[in-house]
């Protein structure tokens, strides 16, 4: 059974108990513009407890807010009983919360295109914020005044923003206006929640017009300070003809489409340390070491965020290697093998290869890279663990330091081809290395 049959028999089982009952928010919003919805949440008049009554596996995630989890065939949706607002204080949380009805459900919500309902049954919308109006128009509007919803969660100026590059929308100039005036209080959100939001402008159709965007309402000064330091840093032209480092990293994500999470972030930072490495030498601009300081500035960036140990090594990682691939024509075979080995190595690729269309388009290095993949998937795998340091204690030698780069010299000629049993292993430890007994 598909989830949205899951749904819609949730929704009549509300129905048939005599409670209103109508799908919400994004699954509506997506259905009137005619895509498919990822996920389908249902608005309700049925109290938390009722909700649960009804179904027999339930997760009450929101006491206070009336939402209830229902899990049926595997999934989760969402239900959350009717409810009004009373004033926030804390730029996030309503001082008070009452289970009301559907009319006052409506108008606490974000933004017009987010706060239409759908009878699943009667296949009808209900529109009670004029939200199709703005889905035709192919705006961003908040319900309401843009400043009262704004100050009610700090986290809808963001929200503004993803939305806008979400659907290729524009934000509605009283709504943009309010934005950029309150830009500043997105200080007092959470780094999680900024994070996710970011993640998602940076994920979508179009990451290069949400930094702009981000940019123009004043948000990445708060959120991302060291982006705009980018701006105006200039670049050896032979190398960059695009312009400053700003241009180029918004030339970078203009390239990606609903890209993977770290491959974003990998090109937002990949040259976030150009301005403070950059030097003007006698032959041209050079930026010593900005890959390494870089994944320095990267880390430090990404744990304010939050960010996972896994995600934030990743990236570290894309930004501390986008420099290695003009090496890679003089690589030992050894050496190029165990950079095809980094995790996730098809972005790496990636990043390569939009970091050469926004500058100087020579993908040379890239094409090298492709062909020596294609190359070596054809060899057969090399043995693992050809000698070990079991082995090297048996010729007589002590355990140290100089196991690891014994091992490793061993792990070179096997990967350059040159030693290929084990038996061919022990005698090269025999002729360069000696026995020690």
């Amino acid at each position: 059974m598909d989830k949205q049959t899951t749904a819609l028999r949730l929704l009549r089982a509300l129905k048939a108990k005599g409670y209103q009952a109508l799908f919400n928010g994004g699954c509506v919003r997506d259905r009137l513009l005619g895509k498919a919805p990822k996920d389908f949440d249902i608005a309700t008049s049925a109290t938390p407890e009722q909700v649960q009554a009804l179904f027999e596996k339930t997760v009450l995630v929101g006491a206070h807010f009336g939402v209830v989890v229902v899990v049926e065939e595997g999934e989760s949706f969402e239900i959350a009983t009717f409810r009004s607002e009373g004033a926030y204080l804390d730029g996030r949380h309503p001082t008070q919360v009452a289970f009301s009805t559907v009319e006052k459900d409506a108008q606490r919500r974000d933004f017009t295109v987010n706060g239409l309902y759908w009878d699943g049954e009667s296949e009808k919308p209900l529109d009670l914020v004029n939200g199709q109006a703005d889905l035709a128009a192919r705006v961003i509007r908040t319900i309401g005044k843009p400043e009262e919803r704004f100050e009610e969660d700090h986290l809808r100026l963001l929200r503004a923003v993803r939305f806008a590059v979400q659907l290729g929308f524009e934000i509605e100039p009283q709504t943009f206006a309010a934005v950029k005036a309150l830009a500043p209080k997105i200080a007092s959100v959470s780094a999680e929640r900024t994070r996710d939001e970011l993640t998602k402008i940076l994920t979508s159709p179009a990451p290069g017009r949400g930094i702009r965007l981000l940019d123009e309402t004043g948000l990445l000064a708060v959120v991302l300070p060291e982006v705009l330091t980018l701006k105006g840093v200039e670049q050896p032209a032979q190398y960059h003809p695009e312009g400053d480092v700003y241009i180029h990293t918004l030339m970078l994500l203009d390239q990606l489409n609903e890209a993977p999470a770290e491959l974003a972030w990998g090109a937002l930072l990949h040259d976030i340390a150009k301005p403070c490495t950059f030097e003007r030498a006698a032959d041209r601009i050079r930026f010593h070491g900005h890959d390494r300081i870089g994944a320095e500035m990267s880390e430090k960036i990404l744990r304010r965020l939050a960010f996972s140990n896994e995600s934030r090594e990743l990236i570290c990682a894309l930004v501390e290697a986008h420099l290695r691939f003009k090496d890679a024509f003089n690589m030992r075979v050894s050496t190029l093998k165990r950079f095809f080995r980094m995790p996730r190595f098809d972005l790496h690729m990636e990043l390569h290869r939009i970091d050469c269309l926004a500058s100087h388009k020579d993908l040379s290095a890239y094409a090298f890279c492709q062909q020596k993949l294609a190359e070596f998937a054809k060899e057969p795998p090399e043995p693992s663990r050809i000698v070990t340091g079991a082995d090297l204690i048996a010729l007589g030698h002590k355990p140290g330091p100089e196991f690891s780069r014994i091992l490793r010299e061993i792990e070179d000629q096997v990967l350059e081809g040159s030693i290929r049993t084990r038996e061919e292993g022990i005698e090269y430890l025999r002729k360069h290395h000696g026995s020690k007994g």
